[in-house]
């Protein structure tokens, strides 16, 4: 027996990242106990799968199947609404003059604290609504809006309590060094989150990483390396932002203690591009951003052509309001020179290794199933067909969770 078989797709993609490509044409995918068991051309997956032994039988009819997207960087669980700094962007404010005035990364964090957990878990599945109708099977979720033990563990509940309900697989990140909290020095605030914050997370079990915004004005490089070791110290994988506003050295941090990923990246120079290289650190790219805010896109091109694992993200946040892994798709085409094909591997293959989820992004026999099906003949319709939502069907663990 079968429990979901997919059949007469246009096309099927097996498996995309930095090596290796590749699709079938008028193809069938079977899968068994959440798993794919088989993809191929549909005759031959129909011989070995007849369709009157399957539970259920999906008709791609001509359409496109994926595997679903991996998007490994997102402040998903947020309260409030700053739609009017959007605003105050395209006047000309920048985001540290926002901040500086009280705005951004602080205005949230006032919002959050005010927000009942119930609120949050609330805010976090309609993001993972969305997220999953346009493709998205695993998504990173961090916390970071709390800036306290208290409302950073809250905020670290809420995300497992929404992850249990929901159909995408979430991966979730401590982020208590997000910023400076008003009128904090910024060392006694790092001593608060490597000797109370981290602890206290590590004893409630639910993270899976830490990461830190190493940047000008937030955390510098000796700061934000006390909070990683800390972090290492009590189980969580280390993660950066780096190098988003200005270069102060966070991608070099990264590969000196073996992050997981190191994103953003703007400014990140040949060097930096070298050092991830060397301590396979993957590089996650996060071109919304640098749309948002009216900037020069990541260097891609310098991380390809050293044969990194690029990956793209969406780094849905209040400041980068986007759930649409394919909208970063097309920006990773259009902006930064990645191929249709890349962008694909970079939103599924590669994004997994930023969140050490090896066997997700894949379509393949023994990996989960987690696929996409679209409303369109081809992968290329992912970055092509931009301004709309390309995904028609979306599959998680062999379910039909979205159609």
């Amino acid at each position: 027996m079968t429990d979901l078989l997919l059949t007469d797709a246009a096309e099927v993609v097996t498996y995309a990242d930095h090596e290796r490509f590749e699709r079938t044409e008028d193809a069938a995918v079977a899968v068994d106990d959440g798993r794919v068991v088989a993809v191929g051309p549909t005759a031959a997956v129909t011989d070995d799968h007849p369709e009157s032994d399957a539970d259920a039988v999906v008709d791609c009819a001509g359409r496109a199947v994926v595997p679903g997207f991996v998007d490994p960087h997102t402040h998903a669980l947020f309260a409030g609404d700053r739609s009017d700094e959007f605003e105050a962007k395209l006047r000309g404010q920048t985001y540290q003059e926002i901040l500086e005035a009280g705005g951004g990364i602080l205005r949230t964090v006032e919002a959050v604290r005010a927000a009942s957990t119930d609120e949050l878990v609330a805010n976090l599945r309609d993001e993972l609504d969305v997220m999953l109708a346009h493709g998205t099977t695993t998504a990173e979720v961090k916390s970071g809006y709390g800036l306290d033990a208290e409302t950073e563990l809250r905020m670290l509940d809420a995300i497992d309590r929404a992850a249990a309900e929901h159909p995408v697989r979430v991966v979730p990140t401590f982020m208590g060094a997000h910023a400076v909290p008003t009128g904090r020095d910024a060392d006694d605030y790092v001593e608060e989150v490597v000797t109370e914050q981290i602890p206290a997370v590590a004893e409630q079990g639910v993270a899976a990483f830490c990461d830190v915004f190493c940047e000008e004005g937030v955390f510098d490089v000796a700061q934000s390396r006390r909070v990683l070791e800390a972090g290492i110290e009590h189980g969580l994988t280390p993660k950066v932002h780096a190098e988003e506003l200005s270069h102060l050295g966070g991608t070099q941090l990264a590969a000196e203690v073996g992050a997981a990923s190191a994103d953003h990246l703007l400014h990140a120079t040949d060097e930096d591009v070298d050092a991830l290289v060397a301590a396979d650190v993957t590089p996650v790219l996060l071109p919304g951003t640098a749309f948002g805010l009216g900037a020069a896109y990541a260097d891609a091109e310098a991380f390809l052509d050293r044969g990194a694992p690029v990956a793209l993200a969406t780094d849905l946040n209040p400041n980068c309001y986007s759930q649409s892994m394919p909208f970063a798709m097309t920006l990773g085409c259009v902006e930064m020179g990645l191929t249709p094909a890349q962008a694909l591997g970079a939103a599924t293959a590669n994004a997994a290794r930023a969140v050490d989820r090896p066997d997700a992004g894949r379509l393949e026999p023994g990996s989960p199933a987690d696929l996409a099906v679209l409303d369109a003949p081809s992968h290329v319709h992912l970055s092509y067909n931009f301004g709309v939502n390309p995904v028609d069907t979306v599959v998680v663990g062999g379910e039909v969770a979205h159609e």
